[in-house]
C-alpha cells in the first residue's frame, strides 16, 4: 500500500466513479464543450483511467507509473484551460482551473520523484516551484470573490467573510514558502490541513445535503484530490531546506 499516495489516489479514483456513474466531465475541471463529437463515450473512457490510475497510485508496485500518468493527464486539462485564460487573462476565475489541475499534476510528479528509490533533487525542486504557483492563484481568488467564499462557509461558522479572507490568506502564506523554500515542509502540512478541512466541514455536508448533484461529488474529490496533492509534495520536500531567493542552492545537495 502507498500511504504518500493515498489520498492523491483516493481522489483520482473518487472522480473515475462520478464520471462514470453521471456519465459526464469533471464539469468546469474538465472543459470539454457540450457539443464535441463523442462526449459521452470520450467522458465514460476519461473517467475509467482516471478510475484505473488512481487505483494504481495506491499500490507500491505500480504507484510511480499511475502516479507519472496522473501527472500527465492533469496537464492535459491545464492545457484544455488554455482558451479560458486566452479569452480572460486578468480575470482570476480563469486561472484557477488552471492552478487546481496544475497542483494535482505536481503532486503526480511529487509521487514520482520519490517512488524511485533515491529522491531525485532536481525534480523535487522542479515540482516544489510548480507547485508554489497554486497556492497563490487559490488565494487570490478568496479575495477577488470573498463573498462568494463566505457563501461556502458552513452556517454554524461565525464570521464566515473573515474566514474567506482567512484561508485566503493561508494561501497565499503556504505558497510564498513552499514557492521561496522558507518553512516550506510546515507550509505543506499545514495546507493539506486546511484542505483537509475543507472536505469534511464543508464538502462532505454539502454532498449529504443534495446526493444527487454532479457538482457537489465532483467539488468533494477535487477537495479530496488537491488535500492528496499537498500532501506528497509535503513527503517530497526534504525536512530542512535553506533559505534563499527560490532556494535554488538546495540542487545536488540531497545526491
Amino acid at each position: 500500500m502507498n500511504r504518500d499516495g493515498a489520498l492523491y489516489g483516493s481522489g483520482a479514483m473518487a472522480l473515475g466513479i462520478i464520471g462514470l456513474g453521471f456519465g459526464d466531465f469533471a464539469l468546469q475541471w474538465q472543459p470539454v464543450p457540450e457539443g464535441a463529437p463523442g462526449r459521452h463515450v470520450l467522458a465514460l473512457a476519461s473517467a475509467a483511467l482516471m478510475l484505473v490510475l488512481g487505483a494504481g497510485v495506491l499500490w507500491s508496485r505500480t504507484a510511480r507509473l499511475a502516479s507519472a500518468a496522473l501527472a500527465v493527464v492533469y496537464l492535459g486539462w491545464v492545457a484544455l484551460h488554455g482558451p479560458e485564460v486566452a479569452a480572460a487573462p486578468t480575470r482570476v476565475a480563469s486561472w484557477l482551473g488552471v492552478a487546481e489541475t496544475l497542483s494535482l499534476s505536481a503532486g503526480g510528479l511529487a509521487l514520482f520523484a520519490m517512488s524511485g528509490g533515491t529522491p531525485d533533487a532536481r525534480l523535487r525542486l522542479a515540482v516544489r516551484l510548480i507547485y508554489g504557483v497554486c497556492p497563490l492563484v487559490f488565494g487570490l481568488s478568496h479575495f477577488a470573490y470573498a463573498d462568494f467564499t463566505a457563501k461556502m462557509v458552513p452556517g454554524w461558522i461565525p464570521y464566515p467573510l473573515f474566514w474567506a479572507y482567512a484561508t485566503g490568506t493561508g494561501h497565499l502564506a503556504a505558497g510564498l514558502a513552499i514557492l521561496f523554500g522558507v518553512a516550506s515542509r510546515p507550509a505543506a502540512t499545514a495546507l493539506t490541513a486546511m484542505m483537509a478541512c475543507f472536505v469534511v466541514m464543508l464538502h462532505i455536508p454539502r454532498v449529504m445535503a443534495s446526493p444527487g448533484s454532479h457538482l457537489e461529488w465532483t467539488m468533494t474529490a477535487v477537495a479530496l484530490s488537491l488535500t492528496g496533492a499537498a500532501w506528497a509534495l509535503r513527503q517530497a520536500l526534504p525536512p530542512s531546506q535553506p533559505s534563499g531567493a527560490l532556494a535554488f542552492d538546495r540542487v545536488g545537495l540531497d545526491r
